[in-house]
């Protein structure tokens, strides 16, 4: 099989299978990756859940662990180009002659338990396939994104040495639960009996629902609440300076990511890594030499440029707030032009409504997405009109593009946001790197 023929059979299976959304459960990846041999088991994993930023932790803390010559894998959702991203190791992402033999091997798996459990979803296949490259390349630890909440998501299958909650906000509510409340419970649900658990949560009452179930549960608890104060921040072109001060020790960071969602971030990743077994734990220099080196494409990423162009992918009402945020603590004095795009199932007027600031004009767009459909951009517009926003539509996301870099000159800054989708789209065109038109669900 040829990666092409793995990709095809993959995408098809968005459309032909059933969805994690409307068959949300542990028993079909369970029993695939038993009959893997279970090859989740055989290293220790760091489990990130949250409703935003739990990618980025997860990349932090994987960058983190490579300082100390650990063996890395990492395996985090979406994928901007290619479905190769959800496996990487040190840092680089699965071949695809590889990721096409494993998937080949994996193929008569596949079809005995759909026999019985029903055609395992493109998720469940893509997970399995990153848990059996990491058995087989013998990582010493996986920084493991969780997919859709926590309870029932296909990641909770693993044994973690080590649990982390980023955040906990609205997203995916027809199956998480419409209040904080019900979506902490099921982030929660990846708390494991004596396994530290690292909450960067701090609103109530998410806050004291996480810490009752780490309670009942028995797995001790440390929230960024209580520790990780940050201090001397202090703001560069690209980059990031600060201090961090813990109860185990004062790091003196260097991030080159911007915003300050990122620098809690990167405080829960320095909390989660000082409470890894001994063999595993870092040192402050390799904590604070792991993060000065962190790269994390379409995550408040910018290109510099006559305009300079920044992509973050906010699909969500609380990451597009934090990116608000950000853009005014570093961009206040800047014109922003935004490219938005937005998923069809994703709560438009909030995210369109967190970016709203006097001096911004929006170019509203859409995107082809196999199986992920868009919101059309005349959808967007009613929404803008009724925010009173300044915008333009084109459907066309590299036209919208072209025009957004005019409208914004050499000195504005150009905001490509709203969807992975979006992102991945228009980011090759930017840095002249090969796209891709696989789903990035």
């Amino acid at each position: 099989m040829r990666f092409e023929e793995a990709e095809r059979y993959l995408l098809a299976s968005i459309g032909e299978s059933a969805s994690p959304r409307t068959n949300y459960g542990l028993d079909r990846i369970e029993a695939l990756l038993a009959a893997l041999g279970d090859p989740h088991r055989r290293y220790p994993v760091v489990h990130v859940a949250g409703t935003s930023g739990k990618g980025s932790t997860a990349t932090m803390i994987e960058r983190i662990l490579r300082e100390r010559s650990l063996r890395v894998g990492l395996h985090v959702k979406p994928h901007l180009q290619s479905m190769t991203e959800r496996a990487r190791i040190d840092g680089v992402p699965i071949d695809r002659e590889r990721f096409a033999a494993l998937f080949s091997e994996m193929l008569p798996t596949i079809d005995r338990v759909a026999d019985r459990y029903g055609a395992p979803s493109y998720y469940e296949m893509l997970l399995a396939l990153a848990f059996l490259y990491f058995a087989r390349e013998a990582v010493d630890i996986a920084a493991i994104e969780v997919g859709l909440g926590g309870r029932l998501d296909g990641t909770n299958v693993v044994a973690p040495t080590l649990c982390v909650i980023t955040s906990i906000g609205y997203d995916h509510q027809e199956i998480l639960g419409d209040t904080l409340e019900a979506i902490a419970t099921e982030k929660a649900g990846i708390a494991k009996p004596g396994v530290p658990l690292v909450s960067a949560v701090r609103e109530e009452p998410a806050r004291s629902t996480i810490a009752a179930i780490c309670a009942r549960v028995g797995a001790p608890i440390v929230e960024t609440a209580v520790e990780g104060e940050v201090d001397a921040i202090e703001l560069e072109a690209f980059a990031q300076r600060f201090t961090v001060h813990t109860s185990q020790d004062t790091y003196t960071i260097r991030l080159p990511l911007l915003g300050g969602f990122q620098r809690a971030n990167a405080v829960t990743a320095i909390l989660a890594v000082e409470r890894l077994p001994e063999a595993l734990r870092p040192s402050r220099h390799e904590i604070e030499a792991g993060l000065a080196e962190v790269r994390i494409p379409g995550r408040m990423e910018l290109v510099p440029g006559t305009p300079s162009i920044l992509f973050d992918i906010a699909h969500n009402e609380q990451k597009a707030r934090s990116l608000a945020e950000a853009l005014r603590e570093r961009f206040d004095d800047r014109a922003l032009t935004f490219v938005v795009g937005i998923g069809e199932s994703k709560d438009a007027r909030a995210i369109l409504g967190a970016f709203a600031r006097p001096d911004a004009y929006f170019f509203l767009t859409s995107f082809e997405a196999g199986g992920r459909p868009a919101r059309a951009p005349e959808h967007l517009g009613r929404l803008a009109d009724d925010l009173g926003l300044a915008y333009a539509l084109c459907s066309d996301p590299i036209a919208t593009l072209a025009r957004a870099r005019t409208h914004a000159g050499a000195s504005g800054i150009v905001v490509v946001t709203g969807s992975t989708f979006a992102v991945a789209a228009l980011r090759p065109e930017v840095l002249g790197t090969p796209s891709s038109v696989t789903s990035r669900g």
